[in-house]
């Protein structure tokens, strides 16, 4: 049952190989960004700030409305209210036009503040296309690892499986004993199981890597290699991470001036043609136009003027020890990272010496294997420990690949 299992996944997965769809790390990035609901969000939230921009400006254009009020206070039989105040009936009907006098300076800075909240939305949404991307790779890696584990192990029972006829040719001759050649067989069933719990851990993976990208479909495909590497790191004020301590002291500071501009004296221009009449003589002639201009200058408001400049100064303090915390946090962190990766590359030559050696070791006892001059036990733990250390260079690998995402999520400029 085992090895039909077995051979029924090798058959599947050759013809994947085969296959033109196999799957890359850029196909799921962007299928994860096609999917991700969080930067349609800010997509959208892009396009209402474009909106805010257009009300801004149609906002302190000219404004014209109609207005009518219109009232009859009838008196039956002596009794109803004051004709003397309320005329009996009063019509008004009327066309204003009015607009707001503000200086170049304070429509640039209302501009510039819109300006800036578009990009304390613009930031935020290439971080979180960064966590996206940091998040998908990290999965991809960690399924891409057991694809190798189910080559690997693949091979080893590949190997194994060839290593068989000839043992059976052996015992059958009488140079190993049968308890040798069973404990080989248990050790190929052992490996056949490995092989299977491998295969489905894969399968399992490759669904949760289409989950987190949201893909519906559970066809499983092999992948390929995600040849990561290091890309350039920015300076930290280029970063899009430093930038948003940039846009918030900008916002501070058009706050700090529209807060002056606040205070400047306001002029209002206003104007209308309109029809105002009581009906009680005349009222074809109560037409009419009306125009003016208001003007407020502030005078005193109990200082609140100060107190919100003082609150400002408070938000810069806190924005700035921020930014100093968030600076120091990401050289620690970058150079943290460049260690491991460095460690774990001089690891690597560890890794391969060790692989030399215990790759002559099985080939050594291979040849003495086939005369039944070496243990079974002797070679079988020959093959182990060549299984290990190509297990560790499978993970060295992947790990190099780990810390490589890790240090190509700070590498994304503003």
């Amino acid at each position: 049952m085992i090895k039909s299992i077995v051979s029924t996944f090798f058959l599947s997965f050759i013809l994947l190989a085969g296959s033109a769809q196999n799957r890359t790390l850029d196909y799921f990035l962007k299928l994860a960004n096609q999917n991700s609901p969080l930067l349609k969000e800010y997509q959208n939230k892009l396009e209402s700030n474009r909106i805010d921009s257009l009300r801004l400006r149609a906002g302190l254009g000219t404004q014209v409305n109609a207005v009518s009020n219109n009232s009859y206070a009838p008196v039956i039989k002596g009794v109803g209210q004051d004709e003397a105040i309320t005329n009996g009936a009063n019509i008004f009907a009327a066309l204003s036009v009015s607009k707001e006098v503000i200086s170049a300076g304070n429509l640039q800075n209302q501009l510039h503040t819109v300006e800036l909240q578009k990009s304390s939305i613009l930031n935020p949404a290439k971080i979180s296309e960064q966590d996206l991307k940091r998040n998908v790779t990290d999965q991809y890696i960690a399924v891409f690892g057991l694809l190798q584990q189910v080559n690997f192990y693949g091979e080893l029972l590949n190997l194994m499986r060839k290593e068989e006829i000839l043992f059976k040719k052996l015992t059958s001759t009488g140079v190993y004993k049968q308890t040798d050649f069973l404990t080989f067989e248990v050790l190929i069933q052992q490996q056949e199981l490995q092989l299977v719990q491998v295969r489905n851990q894969y399968r399992n993976g490759f669904r949760s890597l289409n989950y987190l990208c949201g893909e519906v479909d559970s066809t499983v495909f092999l992948l390929y290699d995600p040849a990561l590497t290091l890309e350039k790191l920015p300076e930290l004020q280029h970063s899009i991470f430093y930038q948003q301590f940039v846009i918030d002291s900008l916002s501070l500071s058009t706050a700090r001036k529209q807060i002056d501009f606040n205070y400047q004296p306001k002029l209002n221009l206003f104007g209308d043609v309109s029809y105002n009449s009581s009906l009680v003589y005349q009222p074809w002639k109560n037409f009419g136009p009306n125009f003016g201009l208001n003007l407020s200058i502030p005078i005193y408001d109990g200082r609140q003027k100060k107190m919100q400049h003082d609150q400002i100064a408070l938000s810069e303090q806190t924005r700035r020890t921020y930014s100093e915390f968030f600076a120091k946090q990401y050289r620690q962190q970058i150079n943290q990272l460049l260690l491991q990766l460095s460690d774990n590359q001089k690891y690597k030559m560890n890794i391969d010496k060790q692989i030399a050696y215990s790759q002559a070791l099985v080939e050594a006892n291979g040849k003495l294997f086939q005369t039944g001059e070496v243990n079974v036990t002797e070679y079988f733990i020959a093959i182990s420990s060549l299984l290990t250390s190509r297990n560790l260079l499978i993970q060295n690998r992947l790990e190099n690949y780990q810390l490589i995402n890790q240090l190509n999520y700070w590498c994304r400029e503003k």
